[in-house]
């Protein structure tokens, strides 16, 4: 009888562990990851300075024309259910690589498509390829960084999430301007930039998932010593079709209904995220429709918000050495709850932001400085609200945490996509400065449920 024996690593600094990688490594690893979120989600909102060209061409309303951006959200929203398990089968890299190849294909595809009908559906599914940096980055941090070195690519990474959809609108309210480029161009920009990143992904991209890493160790090994009892872990996988669909496809959505903390954190998540994509209705309002500026220069606001991001890293970034103390206290053990309490003085300055957005903005009187500073708050509210909910998922469920983003990002991904669907109602029926004050209030309430 064959005693079959358990491949794992040869002790803790083990140089085949992601997590004792050289830590130039692991940051060049990083900014890859993090290049390929900020690209994805510049693609998601881009397309927001091309509507109006739409919709001139093709006779159809400005709501309608939303589901271009709503479409390739709700992209992001299923696109994680099937990236998130696959990883927890195959790894992050081929994943990843699948997803950015699909990703630039199909937004090349948008770019040269012949009808209404095909621009949406692509869009679609260049939103569902593009899903992968959004489910597996963090997951990928998590193999590569111990918990105290965690915070601050995490940090990084929600950066891109919100940088990305943020630059857009002036990204392509220029291009659109420019005559010899035109709106298939916001499209075409997007595609160019995936290519890039896929060809980084493929060069230097490396398998950061342990099991997975595990499992190719065990296989070379039965090779080399001819030694067949050798097997990992990982190995004992069931991937027979029932089981893939059982097990791994439907734990998202599992995980999603029946763990609470995932649910707590996704809910309020969600809000936080579905507001980005309501700012890509009101920002044009308020400085293109009110104050006359062209889609260019209209977008140049968004700065603030961006801004006031790169504050809220600050301020994220100041509490670790608060965290490193608790870790030494507890021998190296996290706690997820340490995470949470920066959402608090976030909750404050995002309502403080909108309530300055709202009653500042709704006129042209009030100069245009005014409103585009109160993305100061608006924009260190998003990040130190957001973050604080992946993080502790990503530390309380270690094991299945590329689930865990994936559910994440399939929640907020779907109030993402149905925010802008009925933002521009709200803004004409309510006026900027009453749908301000409403959201600021859904905000403190949120925050309360949170807590």
């Amino acid at each position: 009888m064959t005693v079959e024996k358990h491949v794992d690593f040869d002790g803790p600094d083990d140089p085949l562990n992601p997590l004792n990688w050289p830590m130039r490594k692991r940051v060049y690893i990083s900014g890859i990851l993090g290049l390929s979120t900020m690209v994805v989600a510049f693609a998601s909102s881009i397309f927001s300075a091309a509507m109006p060209s739409v919709m001139q061409i093709y006779g159809i309303s400005r709501e309608v024309c939303t589901l271009g951006i709503s479409l390739y959200v709700f992209g992001f929203a299923f696109g994680p259910l099937f990236f998130g398990p696959f990883s927890e089968v195959k790894g992050r890299y081929m994943p990843l690589v699948i997803s950015m190849f699909g990703f630039t294909i199909f937004s090349f595809a948008t770019a040269v498509s012949k009808d209404l009908h095909s621009l949406f559906i692509l869009r679609y599914f260049t939103g569902f390829f593009g899903s992968g940096p959004l489910t597996l980055a963090g997951a990928s941090f998590t193999d590569m960084f111990s918990p105290e070195q965690r915070g601050i690519p995490i940090v990084m990474f929600c950066l891109m999430v919100f940088i990305g959809p943020l630059a857009a609108p002036f990204v392509g309210g220029f291009t659109v301007m420019n005559s010899s480029l035109g709106w298939r161009w916001t499209a075409y920009i997007p595609g160019i930039l995936g290519g890039a990143v896929l060809l980084l992904l493929v060069v230097f991209l490396e398998e950061t998932y342990q099991p997975v890493i595990l499992a190719r160790k065990a296989d070379r090994l039965r090779r080399e010593t001819g030694n067949w009892s050798l097997h990992a872990k990982h190995d004992e996988l069931r991937l027979d079709p029932r089981s893939i669909l059982t097990e791994y496809l439907a734990l998202p959505l599992k995980m999603l209904v029946f763990d609470p903390i995932v649910t707590c954190m996704c809910v309020f998540a969600s809000f936080v995220y579905g507001l980005l994509y309501l700012f890509l209705t009101a920002y044009p309002i308020i400085f293109q429709k009110i104050h006359s500026m062209n889609p260019g220069v209209g977008g140049l606001p968004y700065l603030g918000v961006i801004v006031g991001q790169l504050l809220g890293a600050v301020g994220i970034a100041a509490t670790q050495p608060w965290i490193l103390r608790k870790l030494k206290q507890t021998g190296g053990v996290m706690m997820p709850e340490w995470r949470l309490p920066v959402a608090i003085p976030g909750a404050v300055a995002f309502s403080a932001g909108l309530f300055w957005l709202g009653w500042s903005g709704y006129k042209q009187s009030i100069h245009w400085i005014v409103p585009t500073l109160s993305g100061l708050l608006t924009g260190f509210g998003l990040l130190t609200m957001f973050l604080p909910s992946l993080a502790y998922l990503v530390e309380a469920r270690p094991q299945k945490a590329a689930s865990a983003v994936a559910a994440h990002t399939f929640l907020r991904s779907v109030a993402g996509g149905v925010f802008p669907l009925f933002a521009t109602y709200m803004f004409d029926g309510l006026g900027v400065e009453w749908a301000c004050t409403l959201l600021g209030s859904r905000i403190r309430s949120k925050s309360r449920m949170a807590a």
